[in-house]
């Protein structure tokens, strides 16, 4: 890194109160007295929260399947007690997951560019591996999608909150001030929730149905098993490496999903 000092080292943080003895006890005084005393309708406010919950709108809604065969099978399944939407939903959310995925290891690579070399870190042919199989994924759910008559392009409910969530991950990959270290903080979260979303996106496809489409699923849940593996490794090697010990373990080798 052009920049010698690490986040790690002592600087210029003067945010705790500790830094000024005198006048952390007068801030300490001054919140004190300053606090007002419990409203006393605060019952009325609560109220009024929930109020404002159930009466709110929905994020979004779920756009109509585009062909008639989707729609009449959308239909049979609803007749069934099924809600194949609640599928459609799920997968909007996983596109934009991978997608914002995919940006992340792009981000990633910059920050390895950048970054000074340490044992047990990321190459960048695991970065670029593991990005070429976050934008596989998407366009495996895109095709998911196509194939049951949704439109990959619309924006699902869940696609939005998923978007929202994970934007403060995209603004720390790229702040320029952040380390690679702290960006695969950012990423390991990322993958944590991946994992979990494929999951439940591959039962679930599996109870309604669609076995053949749960089997790829299930392939691609097993590459996010081994990112999220090799993301905890280069991280642990990271830290122990700020810390002045030896990395405790090699990243594992990639995983092969097994054949349906």
């Amino acid at each position: 890194m052009s920049d010698p000092t690490k986040p790690t080292q002592s600087g210029a943080n003067r945010t705790g109160i500790a830094t000024s003895p005198i006048d952390g006890r007068e801030m300490v005084q001054g919140a004190k007295a300053g606090t007002p005393p419990p409203a006393p309708d605060a019952p009325a406010l609560l109220a009024a929260r929930v109020s404002y919950a159930e009466q709110a709108p929905p994020v979004g809604t779920m756009p109509i399947p585009t062909s008639f065969k989707s729609l009449a099978e959308a239909t049979a399944q609803m007749l069934r007690g099924k809600k194949p939407m609640v599928l459609l939903d799920l997968l909007g959310e996983r596109l934009a997951f991978e997608r914002t995925g995919t940006r992340l290891y792009e981000g990633l690579l910059v920050k390895l560019e950048a970054a000074d070399p340490h044992p047990g870190g990321p190459t960048r042919e695991d970065l670029e591996r593991i990005r070429d199989e976050e934008l596989e994924h998407f366009a495996l759910l895109k095709k998911a999608m196509g194939a049951l008559g949704a439109d990959p392009t619309a924006v699902t409910p869940s696609a939005d909150v998923v978007g929202v969530a994970s934007a403060g991950l995209v603004q720390v990959i790229g702040d320029p001030r952040c380390t690679l270290t702290e960006s695969l903080k950012a990423v390991l979260t990322a993958e944590l929730a991946d994992n979990d979303g494929w999951l439940t996106l591959a039962d679930l496809t599996e109870r309604l149905g669609h076995s053949e489409m749960a089997a790829e699923f299930r392939r691609a849940l097993a590459e996010e098993e081994d990112h999220l593996a090799r993301v905890r490794s280069w991280l642990s090697a990271a830290v122990e490496g700020e810390a002045g010990l030896q990395p405790g373990g090699a990243a594992p080798e990639p995983s092969v999903p097994a054949s349906p």
